[in-house]
């Protein structure tokens, strides 16, 4: 968006230009991470380390693999092979849970890179030129006189414009 002004502090009448970028993005969705027994390869092994013969007999060592992602979690820090499955799944989630975030903020990002553009003067949507009380549309090629009614939310002079725009677009008119 590009605005068009005189400021109150301009004693010589020149018409001040800025630019504004503006990205509308859908609120991010809540997570919910589920995980499919069958995406899982679990192995049990001896724990290891200090313990003598307890260490050495049981397999309460747990390894879970989880197939679509490759992400691999070890858990050897409890005696009960029950408590270190369960410790074990828990870690896995967190991870699954910060790879999907990581991955829908970075495709996110380059949504709102793609919207926002340059964000150069050049790449202008709309005018609004306060001096002449006007307000343009660049991508329909509309040009309305009534800024300040915009300014005060009347905005369905412009929204019908671009819906019956977007409607002969869709329809291959335009």
């Amino acid at each position: 968006h590009r605005v068009q002004r005189v400021p109150v502090t301009e004693t010589q009448g020149r018409i001040h230009t800025s630019a504004a970028t503006v990205a509308v993005l859908p609120e991010p969705e809540e997570l919910d991470i589920i995980i499919r027994p069958e995406d899982l390869q679990i192995d049990v092994m001896r724990s290891g380390g200090p313990g003598g013969q307890h260490q050495n007999k049981t397999e309460s060592g747990v390894r879970i693999t989880h197939l679509p992602t490759g992400t691999v979690v070890n858990c050897r820090d409890e005696r009960s092979q029950h408590k270190n499955k369960s410790k074990a799944m828990r870690i896995l989630r967190g991870r699954l849970f910060d790879q999907i975030a990581e991955k829908t903020r970075s495709e996110r990002d380059q949504t709102r890179r793609t919207l926002i553009g340059s964000g150069d003067r050049s790449q202008r949507i709309r005018t609004y030129n306060f001096p002449q009380n006007r307000v343009t549309d660049h991508r329909i090629g509309l040009t309305l006189y009534n800024l300040d009614r915009v300014i005060q939310g009347d905005l369905a002079p412009l929204t019908t414009a671009l819906i019956d725009h977007d409607r002969r677009e869709q329809l291959g008119e335009v």
